[in-house]
C-alpha cells in the first residue's frame, strides 16, 4: 500500500513553524482520509478529482481552519481496486481520533465498506456516485450520496434527450455502453423504469475493464443503430469510446456521458469529440469565486496540488472541490452543536452530514454559488437536491447546453424505497424511524 502523508497547512511550514506530532497537537486537528487513485485504469479521472479535494482542503487550511479547527490529511492510493480501498479504510478509519468519514472515490469501495461502516460508526461520504438507494437515511444512516446519484444522473439525461425528441421517445432506442462493474450497472434499474414508462427500447452493452478494447461494442452500435448512446464510462474508456463513435460513424451529439465521463481529459486533443454531451453534478461546469481563492491562497504560493494552476477549472478538479467543501461544511455543522472549534467525531461528523443546509447565502460566501443550488439534508433524505443541467464540448470548451433538471420523484422514489428496504432486508438492519 503506497501512503502519500500530504503537508498540513502551507502557511505554517511557509513561516518556518510545522505541526508537533505529540498527541496534544493532533488532538487539535481534524483528521480527513483521502482515498484516491492516481494509478490504474482510471487515473486520468482519479487525479485531478484528488487535485481537487486536496485544493480545498489547502484553502480551508489557509485561511485558518474550520473555526481554528486545522484539517490534517493523509491520501491513500487505491488504484480503483476494491480490495486496496478496503484496506485504506482499515488502516485510516482510526487515524487523528477516528477519520471524519471517507469519500472512497469509488463506487465498488462503497459497496465493500458500507456495512463496515455501520459497525465502525463511520460516514461514507459519495457525491455523485455509490449506491443510489442511499439516498435513504432510513435505512443507510452512515451513507450520504449528497447532490445526485446516478439514478438522478440518468433521468435527467433522458429528460434532456425527451426535450430533444419533442417530449416523446416512443419507439426510440437507446443504448447504455457501460463499464462491467458495479459501477457501471448502477443506472440500469432507472432506465429499465424509463424505458418502461416512454416506451423506448433499451439496449445493454457492458465494456470489460479497463475499457481501452471496445470495437466489438461500437460494432454491436452500428448493427442496432441506436438512436442515442449514454456512456457510463470513465478513465481510459472514456476517450476510446469517443473514438469508437467516431469511427463507426455514430454521432457524437447524440452521446451523453454520466458526469465521470465528461471530463476536460477525456476529450481535449480528440477531434472527433466536438458535440460530446456529458450531464453535469448540479452546474459544476461553472467557473465561481472559490477557483480564484484558491489560485491567490494556494497556486500562487506554489502550493498547488496540481502540476499547473491551469487545471483549475476542470471539470473533475471542480468536482473534488465541491466534494471537499461538503466534508468540510458537515464538520462546521457539527461544530454548531457540538463545540465550536472542537475536533468532531466520526458519529458527530455523521450528525453534520444528516443536517446540512446550504443555503444561497452560504454557496455564495465559500464561493460556490454559481455551482450549486441550495439544499438540505435530513433523516430521510441523504442526498440533499439533485439538480443537473447538460455540458456538451464543442471543440475546445464545455459549454452549458441545458436547463435545470431534476429527476423525476415519481420513478425515483420507489425504487429507492424498494431497493432501501430490501436492503435492509437482506442485511438484517433496522429500518430507522425519522418521525
Amino acid at each position: 500500500m503506497k501512503l502519500k502523508h500530504l503537508t498540513l497547512v502551507a502557511a505554517l511550514a511557509a513561516s518556518g513553524l510545522g505541526f508537533s506530532a505529540s498527541a496534544s497537537a493532533q488532538a487539535q486537528e481534524q483528521f480527513v482520509p483521502l482515498l484516491s487513485y492516481r494509478t490504474g485504469q482510471f487515473a486520468p479521472l482519479g487525479i485531478p478529482w484528488a487535485d481537487g479535494k486536496l485544493d480545498y482542503l489547502k484553502l480551508v487550511n489557509a485561511k485558518g481552519g474550520i473555526n481554528g479547527v486545522k484539517i490534517a490529511y493523509e491520501e491513500c492510493e487505491t488504484a480503483y481496486d476494491t480490495s486496496r480501498g478496503v484496506e485504506c479504510y482499515e488502516r485510516l478509519k482510526g487515524k487523528g481520533g477516528g477519520a471524519s468519514g471517507f469519500d472512497t472515490q469509488s463506487t465498488g469501495i462503497t459497496f465493500a465498506v458500507t456495512e463496515k461502516a455501520i459497525v465502525d460508526k463511520m460516514p461514507v461520504i459519495t457525491p455523485g456516485y455509490g449506491l443510489s438507494q442511499s439516498a435513504d437515511g432510513r435505512v443507510f444512516e452512515w451513507n450520504f450520496p449528497l447532490l445526485g446519484t446516478y439514478w438522478t444522473a440518468a433521468d435527467s439525461i433522458v429528460q434532456d434527450i425527451l426535450k430533444k425528441e419533442k417530449g416523446s421517445l416512443k419507439g426510440k432506442k437507446i443504448a447504455l455502453v457501460y463499464h462491467d462493474s458495479p459501477y457501471g450497472k448502477e443506472p440500469i434499474p432507472l432506465l429499465q423504469k424509463r424505458a418502461e414508462k416512454e416506451g423506448f427500447s433499451l439496449s445493454l452493452l457492458p465494456v470489460t475493464a479497463p475499457g481501452v478494447e471496445q470495437k466489438a461494442t461500437w460494432l454491436q452500435v452500428r448493427q442496432t443503430r441506436p438512436d442515442y448512446v449514454i456512456l457510463w464510462s470513465a478513465g481510459v474508456m472514456t476517450p476510446t469510446a469517443i473514438r469508437e463513435a467516431q469511427a463507426t460513424g455514430f454521432p457524437r451529439e447524440k452521446m451523453y456521458a454520466i458526469w465521470w465521463g465528461g471530463s476536460d481529459h477525456d476529450v481535449k486533443g480528440i477531434d472527433g469529440a466536438k458535440g460530446y454531451n456529458t450531464v453535469t453534478i448540479h452546474n459544476t461546469a461553472e467557473r465561481d469565486k472559490v477557483h480564484d481563492e484558491v489560485k491567490a491562497q494556494v497556486y500562487d504560493k506554489s502550493q498547488g496540488s496540481a502540476s499547473d494552476a491551469k487545471e483549475l477549472g476542470a471539470l473533475a478538479h471542480t468536482r473534488g472541490m465541491v466534494i471537499a467543501m461538503l466534508q468540510v461544511e458537515a464538520i462546521r455543522t457539527a461544530q454548531e452543536k457540538y463545540g465550536k472549534g472542537k475536533v468532531m467525531s466520526p458519529e458527530q461528523v455523521r450528525w453534520g452530514l444528516e443536517n446540512l443546509d446550504m443555503t444561497q447565502e452560504r454557496l455564495n460566501e465559500l464561493g460556490f454559488g454559481k455551482m450549486l443550488r441550495p439544499f438540505k439534508t435530513s433523516c430521510e433524505n441523504h442526498m440533499g437536491a439533485d439538480w443537473a443541467r447538460v455540458a456538451q464540448w464543442d471543440g475546445a470548451k464545455w459549454n452549458v447546453v441545458s436547463d435545470w433538471y431534476q429527476a423525476d420523484k415519481s420513478l425515483i422514489d420507489p425504487l429507492v424505497k424498494e431497493y432501501g428496504e430490501k436492503y435492509a432486508k437482506d442485511k438484517n438492519l433496522k429500518v430507522r424511524s425519522c418521525s
